[in-house]
């Protein structure tokens, strides 16, 4: 059937039958009108559908590279043929992106390409690499009036003003790249960057309804962009808080050799109050604490600073783990965020060869034997810090040699979908097994226990600490009489020992020291009942007694004989202190050794 030119196809096989009998009674031009309408209409709503899915597909993560990734696969080939996004570079710094009102284009960096297998040869900035655009490009005009920049058929001569470079766009043109649409990524007002599609071959040029639907794919995509960049600058943020409040380097302590490590969580939401602590005690000891703030973000970060300021300065006062712990939740319960969090504190001393060790709702230990035998040791859990439920039990554990104790938070075994107790095994093979050395032992653990692979939802904490061979020349112990032959015994014992470690120019100050903190022990402490003597980076003098009171400088008249032996310690050593024993008190003092801390042999 003709009518005024127009064509309509017959049935295959059934030559001079009409297509469909209802509409031969229709004209010809009317019936194509139609078709065209609702051809049109079909293909408007399955872009809509495609524009509506985009959120499913771009932005699965807050991570900003896949983000700019998932937006250039979702665009092949549904809307282009090849698809590159670049983003600012001052924004991948943690910047704020560019205001409007600027007449320079910005520097980007390449962040991803996608393309269909044909154009797979072109020659986009590699993904990671700084760009800036001349001002001759089309991004450069699409980057300064923040507007889409279209190049519906690209003449031969203009291939230059697309490519990053000549030969880049003598690869385009022989690729049959015949189409250029660049697109800024705006979010907020803030320019993030830009977006540029191509198409090639057979396919028809970029329409008007084309730029239409990649501007709305675009804006989309720059909400998700600008979630994931927020998100991650407050992930660096609190990372950064994170290390910044956490120790370092592990001082030098006798007898221990500390690993410790710290990994944040992959989720900015992840990242929060983790924190470890080594600190090194009069007499050799050394104190290890661990602790886990219950939160996260900032505000779990800026609990977790004070705390550990308040743990660092009672642990410098020589206090018991115990008290240690209750004197914390004292102070979580005086912060304003109202916030809890678990510690476990540890003292160990190389002398005794002791571990002391008290928790606040904190992961019991492991400790490991020469053999590489892992087990958990039996530490009363307590409540958990600011929950007001003290007192805190202490329990002590004897640490045969090449021992290993191992502390950490909960975000080195958590996952969503297995049991607290299922999570514990997991690391306690993690560690058992035939030793090795300590720094493989601590990347063994992290390893082991990254079960999902795709990095930890919850950051996490771990130190691992060797009791090390107890050379007997840096240390030893006397037990003093209870009369008052103590203070001439622990001179002749003192003198004796310095002789023996060629330290005897600290003799004369050393014996002042000792006879001092005997007969304070005598007069004040019911008898002094045993002397240390310790050498590491400093000479330590430690006498013990039975009494509770802690001593302390006072001031005395000038017509009085006595009351002048803490004066003289302070002036003469560079620090001393004192603290309680379940048996009584320890009181203590150090000296600097000659030649900057150097020891002679023993």
């Amino acid at each position: 059937m003709r009518e005024k030119g127009y064509h309509v196809d017959h049935q295959p096989g059934r030559p001079g039958t009409p297509l469909g009998a209802a509409l031969g009674a229709l004209p010809v031009p009317r019936i194509l009108r139609r078709a065209v309408d609702a051809a049109t209409a079909m293909r408007g709503t399955r872009r809509l559908e495609w524009l509506n899915a985009a959120g499913d597909h771009i932005g699965t993560t807050l991570d900003l590279d896949r983000t700019a990734q998932e937006l250039a696969d979702y665009a092949v080939p549904e809307l282009a043929d090849a698809a590159a996004v670049d983003l600012l570079d001052s924004l991948l710094r943690g910047g704020e992106g560019e205001r409007s009102g600027s007449a320079e284009a910005p520097r980007t960096r390449a962040m991803a390409v996608a393309h269909i297998d044909r154009l797979r040869n072109l020659e986009p900035d590699p993904v990671g690499e700084l760009t800036t655009a001349h001002p001759s490009k089309v991004a450069h005009q699409c980057l300064i009036t923040r507007r889409p920049a279209l190049v519906r058929r690209i003449a031969p001569d203009q291939y230059e003003y697309i490519a990053p470079t000549s030969h880049a766009a003598l690869v385009l043109r022989r690729a049959g790249v015949h189409s250029y649409l660049a697109l800024p990524l705006v979010s907020r007002g803030v320019l993030l960057g830009l977006v540029d599609f191509l198409r090639s071959g057979d396919r028809p040029p970029f329409s008007h309804a084309d730029v239409a639907l990649a501007c709305e794919l675009a804006a989309k995509a720059a909400v998700f962009v600008d979630n994931a960049r927020l998100y991650g600058r407050e992930r660096t943020a609190v990372v950064t808080l994170q290390r910044a409040l956490l120790p370092r380097a592990a001082p030098s302590t006798p007898g221990l050799q500390v690993r410790s490590g710290y990994r944040p969580a992959v989720d900015p939401g992840g990242v929060g109050g983790d924190w470890f602590d080594v600190v090194a005690l009069p007499s050799g000891r050394t104190a290890l604490v661990v602790g886990d703030v219950m939160g996260h973000g900032l505000a779990a970060a800026a609990t977790m600073g004070r705390l550990r300021s308040v743990a660092r300065t009672l642990l410098g006062l020589d206090i018991s783990p115990e008290r240690v712990l209750a004197r914390l939740d004292l102070a979580a319960r005086d912060l304003e965020e109202d916030q809890v969090a678990t510690c476990l504190c540890a003292v160990y001393d190389h002398a005794e060869r002791t571990y002391r060790l008290a928790s606040a709702g904190h992961l019991p230990p492991l400790m490991i034997d020469a053999a590489g035998r892992a087990a958990f040791l039996d530490v009363p859990p307590g409540a958990p810090l600011g929950a007001g439920v003290i007192p805190y039990d202490q329990v002590t554990t004897e640490v045969p040699e090449g021992s290993r104790l191992v502390m950490y938070t909960d975000g080195l075994i958590k996952n969503r979908h297995e049991d607290v107790d299922v999570l514990l095994e997991r690391l306690r093979a993690a560690v058992d097994g035939p030793p090795v050395s300590l720094p493989d032992s601590c990347e063994a653990a992290w390893t082991r226990t990254d079960s999902c692979g795709d990095g930890r939802f919850d950051d996490a904490v771990m130190l691992m600490a060797e009791a090390l061979p107890q050379p007997d020349a840096d240390v030893v112990v006397w037990s003093l009489p209870a009369n008052g032959s103590a203070a001439g015994t622990a001179r002749r014992l003192v003198r004796a020992q310095l002789e023996r470690w060629s330290l005897s120019e600290l003799t004369d100050v050393t014996e002042l020291v000792v006879s001092e903190l005997v007969g304070n022990a005598l007069r004040y402490g019911g008898g002094a009942t045993g002397l240390r003597l310790l050498r590491h980076d400093r000479l330590c003098v430690e006498v013990s007694d039975i009494g509770p009171d802690l001593p302390q400088i006072q001031h005395a008249p000038l017509s009085a004989e006595g009351g002048r032996g803490l004066q003289l310690i302070n002036m003469l050593c560079r620090r001393w202190g004192s603290c309680r024993t379940p048996e009584g008190k320890v009181v203590w003092a150090e000296q600097d050794l000659p030649g900057g801390g150097s020891r002679g042999s023993g």
